[in-house]
């Protein structure tokens, strides 16, 4: 057996995202073996669907990484000016895969953005609430983040044919 086969003795930046990228893959796997109908369908009274809540993880991945802590220019609907209900509504003709495919693309792109800076770095655009926060800050939030809605798509996923667990 390995010496440190859960990771419990890994430094703050291996924790940190390793426990992001096991909520990331427990988010993707909700969404194995549903169809279009399926994971579209909205399951919730506010609206959410699977695709929905993931389409919007990536919009935030997007948000937090890519546009608050580098400072990159990104599209008006990807900022937070306005609020956030709109990255729950997916196009009709949005499949699964290309769901699924903005969210890995999202994720990478954190990845790389994380990799290249201390966790000490102040992000390039300070939050309306926060202020400025730490890229550590932000993965901290992304954790909370990705795991609230794994619970949310724990329980639609249970809703549409019984699946449990991660």
């Amino acid at each position: 057996m390995p010496e440190d086969p859960y990771g419990v003795r890994q430094d703050e930046r291996a924790t940190l995202t390793g426990f992001l990228d096991w909520y990331r893959g427990v988010v993707a796997r909700k969404a194995d073996g549903l169809g279009r109908e399926q994971a579209g369908r909205a399951l919730a009274p506010s609206g959410l669907s699977v695709l929905g809540v993931i389409q919007h993880l990536g919009w935030a991945e997007r948000l937090w990484f890519r546009w608050r802590f580098a400072g990159e220019d990104l599209d008006p609907d990807l900022r937070d000016d306005g609020g956030n209900a709109h990255t729950f509504v997916v196009a009709p003709d949005a499949s699964v895969d290309d769901v699924l495919a903005g969210y890995h693309e999202a994720q990478e792109d954190a990845r790389r953005i994380v990799a290249a800076a201390s966790l000490d770095a102040i992000a390039a655009r300070e939050h309306r609430l926060f202020g400025a926060v730490s890229l550590r800050w932000i993965v901290a939030h992304m954790i909370e983040e990705t795991a609230r809605h794994a619970g949310h798509l724990d329980l639609m996923r249970e809703s549409i044919d019984g699946r449990t667990g991660d």
